[in-house]
């Protein structure tokens, strides 16, 4: 890469100055290229996972009153005693666990940057640390940062559950960690006991570190029991769990997140934390922790919130071309389109936003090997108004 610098008599002339990248073949992320697209043709969004409808009233009302009174200084690096007060109750209710809030919890700007924190806390150059393909775009090129080498175990279709006997031949002296998430994204599939059970045994039997990605925990179907890593207490022992407020309250913009562990690697974790974002803005943090104290009601009633919107949504796709299994997670839904199109994922996302004015996400793109994915299906978010999943599946149903 080179860059013109120079600046003469108050122009700029060029000058050569190379740069080598540590990470050369990434670009923009899929969901930056798909919202930009969706907006350029004035497409329906349904790719990247943003509702769009506002947060809780209450929420956004003890947001200003921290705004407006004064609150607006640095909090603590580790984050503001209450909220972290507050997740330590919601994980005792939720899982039966105590964590320490001030030992065990640790406020981020968001899940990326509590994933980004956790695999720089442990991971050193020539390890390598085990994903599940498709997996989300941001653990691969955080585990290169740190010179390691992400090794890609493909889940078993259609359920996208691990096959843990491949996982434990993958598992070698250089493994380090082990990246799960469940509800899963992009797919909407869960993990279920055994799978954690599996886990825990792996993991202790080879002295390896867990990142459980779990930000869409409140997020699952059917009566379904997430299986946090929190459960379970040898596993717990060895991981980081990260999750998010922004998906469990309608508000990925304020960028809140929070990781959860045991406390030498929480430790570890906040040594990296306090020189990335150092902290997380104070009044959104103060006003989080007065929701999740006061109004619990909200995350337990989330499950029943997204189904219905999901259930709505496959009803209105029922009379379409497009194959599907119930996303069981998540507030995403996966479409098989075989019977409407041969071309691959991407190129039909891309055309699909620009001609018929639809955005979703092409699966493939999730994966080490795109060629290997095996499934013509695209991603759909469906935390949306109704109104706007009738918008898009009225067009979609036409194809």
């Amino acid at each position: 890469m080179r860059i013109c610098a120079r600046k003469e008599r108050g122009k700029f002339s060029a000058v050569d100055v190379s740069v080598e990248s540590k990470l050369p073949d990434v670009g923009t992320t899929i969901f930056t290229v798909m919202s930009a697209l969706a907006q350029e043709h004035g497409a329906i969004n349904l790719s990247q996972g943003f509702p769009d409808f506002d947060g809780p009233e209450p929420l956004l009302d003890r947001v200003q009153h921290y705004f407006n009174n004064g609150f607006n200084q640095y909090p603590p690096m580790q984050g503001v005693p209450t909220l972290r007060t507050a997740i330590s109750g919601k994980v005792a209710d939720l899982y039966g666990a105590k964590v320490d809030p001030d030992s065990e919890v640790t406020v981020t700007a968001g899940a990326t940057e509590a994933l980004f924190c956790a695999i720089a806390a442990v991971v050193s150059a020539g390890d390598e640390v085990i994903v599940f393909d498709p997996a989300y775009d941001s653990y691969d090129p955080v585990i290169r940062l740190q010179g390691a080498r992400a090794i890609h175990i493909p889940l078993e279709q259609p359920s996208y559950r691990p096959d843990w006997q491949r996982v434990e031949d993958a598992i070698t002296p250089r493994t380090k960690m082990i990246i799960i998430n469940s509800p899963h994204n992009p797919t909407g599939g869960i993990w279920t006991d055994t799978d954690l059970a599996h886990l825990e045994k792996l993991v202790c039997s080879h002295e390896l570190f867990v990142l459980s990605d779990e930000v869409y925990e409140l997020i699952i179907f059917d009566g379904e029991l997430h299986q946090s890593v929190c459960r379970f207490g040898d596993l717990y022992s060895r991981s980081f769990v990260v999750s998010s407020f922004g998906k469990t309250y309608h508000v990925t913009g304020w960028k809140v997140g929070y990781c959860v562990a045991p406390p030498l690697l929480t430790t570890e974790f906040r040594r990296i934390h306090q020189f990335v974002t150092f902290t997380v803005n104070t009044p959104v943090q103060l006003g989080l922790a007065d929701f999740l104290t006061d109004h619990p009601e909200h995350h337990l009633r989330l499950p029943d919130f997204y189904q219905g919107k999901r259930d709505y949504f496959l009803s209105l796709m029922k009379n379409s071309r497009f194959t599907f299994e119930p996303s069981r997670g998540t507030y995403f839904q996966l479409l098989n389109y075989q019977a409407i199109s041969q071309e691959s994922d991407r190129d039909l996302a891309e055309r699909w936003t620009k001609e018929i004015g639809v955005a979703s996400i092409p699966v493939s793109v999730f994966y080490e090997d795109q060629q290997s994915s095996g499934a013509s299906v695209l991603r759909f978010c469906f935390a949306k108004d109704d109104a706007t999943l009738e918008r898009a599946a009225e067009i979609l149903c036409n194809l």
